[in-house]
């Protein structure tokens, strides 16, 4: 059973953070045509709302951050609400025992910022580092295993020129001062180039690049369809849930999506998303993630309608908060940095 476009893109997501924790010590495999698909990196591009409802594999990353969304699901319901606990009393930072909108917001912003360092520190450590710079030569020795000229067909890095190619193209616009060379700065831009301003146009052409199958320079309504969802995946042994049609075996969400492609993302409809249609879905202008996500968990735990959250009120919705899917606080709970 296929699941909705915004499960599939958390999976990927998630399969994409962890590539980008691993690639350097293992050569990609050529071919892997969602090689840093960053359309799907950011939270907010992840289109958790769909048709009225909400990912809980959304707020779980949201709310916990990547590094700790990993083993949760090893937790009973009373481990995780006494984690969940201490997490509550570092949100809550006037200490009046309730949660604003406000504070939920600071607190899933600081959790993504946190990865963001955090990751580029485990990266920045991984490769030789000459002076306080990265050398674009020792970037690609560490990750496909040679400095070789990827366009030579005996080269060893040949069959990975499509993305040794990309990423140049990535490394060269996080590239500021045009020296060759990444700051670790630079360096954070180009490993999450979803988060800086001057990167936004690589995470349009990446994302047209993957969908774009065609290669006419457009996303068809069918690329945009079969990049979330392939038919023959599904199992015909399988029942049909409450939301696949009987009729003809499509699931309502993949028609739900055809409907914001025809309706709502091809804007000039054309029958295609050309650059600006799809920077438009991508990295929509004056889209806060981070306040509707906040919105969303008061609206959704705030059951005396005061607006604001008590420890009981998240405890009560634990769930929603870390669920199945959140992390191990191991990491969160033991850390002394300031928030």
């Amino acid at each position: 059973m296929k699941k909705s476009i915004s499960m599939k893109l958390i999976e990927v997501y998630l399969i994409f953070a962890l590539v980008v924790i691993t690639y350097s010590s293992a050569i990609p495999k050529p071919g892997e045509d969602k090689k840093n698909r960053v359309h799907e990196q950011k939270l907010s591009d992840m289109e958790h709302e769909h048709e009225g409802e909400h990912n809980p594999d959304y707020d779980h990353e949201a709310f916990l951050g990547k590094d700790e969304a990993k083993t949760f699901d090893q937790l009973t319901p009373d481990e995780s609400k006494d984690r969940l606990g201490i997490i509550v009393g570092k949100i809550d930072k006037d200490g009046d025992g309730q949660v604003t909108e406000q504070e939920l917001k600071d607190w899933i912003q600081y959790v993504q910022k946190r990865y963001i360092v955090t990751d580029t520190d485990r990266m920045w450590k991984d490769h030789s580092i000459e002076g306080d710079k990265l050398s674009w030569s020792a970037y690609k020795q560490r990750t496909y295993g040679s400095d070789d000229d990827p366009n030579e067909e005996d080269s060893s890095t040949f069959s990975y020129k499509d993305m040794i190619q990309r990423d140049e193209r990535r490394w060269k616009t996080a590239d500021k001062d045009n020296d060759g060379f990444l700051t670790k700065e630079e360096f954070a831009d180009f490993l999450h180039p979803e988060e800086a301003e001057h990167m936004r146009d690589i995470v349009v052409k990446e994302t047209m690049e993957d969908i774009d199958k065609d290669k006419d320079g457009f996303i068809s309504l069918e690329e945009y369809i079969a990049d979330i969802y392939d038919e023959e995946d599904d199992d015909p042994d399988t029942i049909p849930d409450e939301d696949t049609n009987l009729q003809d075996g499509t699931p309502d969400w993949v028609k739900s999506e055809k409907d914001q492609f025809i309706n709502h993302r091809d804007k000039n409809m054309d029958g295609k998303l050309d650059e600006e249609e799809v920077k438009a879905w991508v990295i929509p202008e004056d889209y806060d993630h981070s306040a509707s996500e906040a919105l969303h968990l008061v609206n959704a735990c705030d059951s005396n309608k005061d607006g604001k959250l008590s420890r009981d009120e998240i405890l009560e919705h634990y769930d929603l908060f870390v669920g199945s899917q959140a992390t191990d606080f191991g990491e969160a709970l033991t850390r002394h940095d300031e928030f």
